[in-house]
């Protein structure tokens, strides 16, 4: 596998240029247009295909706060609990008096929150119910991969990912919870409904956009240093990066371009494996029948 600094120096030499020592840190116009136009070829790859390389696992907990403090009808502080120290914005409550969808506004002081909503009654030392019901996404997460989404706890699929309409239904509505846990991405984050109160076991796979490696084996969305490599095959680096630096250039590019679509349809249906299609698929049964038995048996001795 080859490093950046490998790749512009076969392209340079592929292409007539004068072979550079150093990539990263070069002043040298032409080098660092060649690093950059790499860069960009990598990030167009990364989007246009479901590379196996980027595809990943995550996995968390649901995380919650069953506690108890004072409310007050028609205000939104909520005193006297316990401890706040564990609590964020993203945890939904819910308990006497707390109307749905009301989530923390702020953290007032250790025993002191504020709500998005009034209390529509007051009560003392009553149970409330925190749940977190909004998570980070992983740090290089890119997109979603669909139908992946599972609850491990119960072994049920999430449903989702749900429309803003159908999440404004879920957050209005008399009835809108139910035992499977629904879901969407929204800013930057993976949000949930309705509010979980047990620590449930949750995952999903996505596609990342650490497309390079660095020389300790840390993924990156790009290349920072000569000794980074990619997960892309070397010759479809080499030939996309000629063909881009003809096309700024001006030049034409119908050679390159062949070479470049050559090397990605290669590249493309031998990543990750394929497939066996069948000319004429069926349903497999689960019960024993006539094609199951084996040898030997009452039905199999003519």
């Amino acid at each position: 596998m080859k490093t950046l600094l490998q790749i512009v120096q076969s392209a340079s030499a592929e292409m007539g240029l004068t072979v550079p020592t150093q990539v990263v840190g070069n002043t040298d116009t032409q080098i660092q247009q060649l690093y950059y136009l790499l860069n960009g070829l990598g990030d167009d790859l990364r989007r246009e295909f479901p590379w196996e390389a980027l595809n990943k696992s995550y996995r968390f907990t649901t995380q919650f706060l069953i506690t108890t403090g004072n409310v007050t009808l028609n205000s939104t502080v909520v005193t006297n609990i316990p401890s706040t120290a564990t609590l964020s914005s993203n945890y939904m409550l819910s308990g006497v008096g707390i109307n749905q969808d009301t989530y923390i506004s702020t953290i007032d002081s250790p025993t002191q929150v504020t709500l998005t909503q009034n209390a529509s009654a007051s009560g003392t030392g009553v149970a409330l119910n925190f749940g977190q019901t909004i998570y980070p996404l992983p740090s290089d997460f890119d997109r979603q991969i669909d139908r992946t989404h599972y609850d491990k706890s119960k072994r049920w699929e999430m449903l989702g990912p749900e429309t803003p309409q159908q999440w404004e239904f879920l957050k209005s509505s008399y009835i809108s919870t139910g035992p499977r846990i629904r879901y969407r991405f929204s800013n930057g984050k993976f949000e949930m409904w309705p509010n979980i109160t047990t620590a449930e076991y949750l995952g999903y796979e996505y596609v990342s956009n650490g497309w390079v490696n660095s020389a300790a084996s840390v993924a990156q969305s790009s290349f920072l240093a000569d000794t980074d490599t990619c997960i892309f095959p070397d010759r479809l680096m080499i030939t996309g990066l000629k063909m881009k630096f003809f096309e700024v250039k001006g030049f034409d590019t119908t050679g390159f371009y062949r070479d470049y679509m050559n090397q990605l349809q290669i590249a493309k249906p031998n990543d990750g494996g394929s497939l066996t299609l069948s000319m004429a698929p069926k349903a497999s049964t689960v019960l024993i029948g006539f094609e199951n038995i084996p040898d030997g048996s009452i039905y199999g001795q003519g």
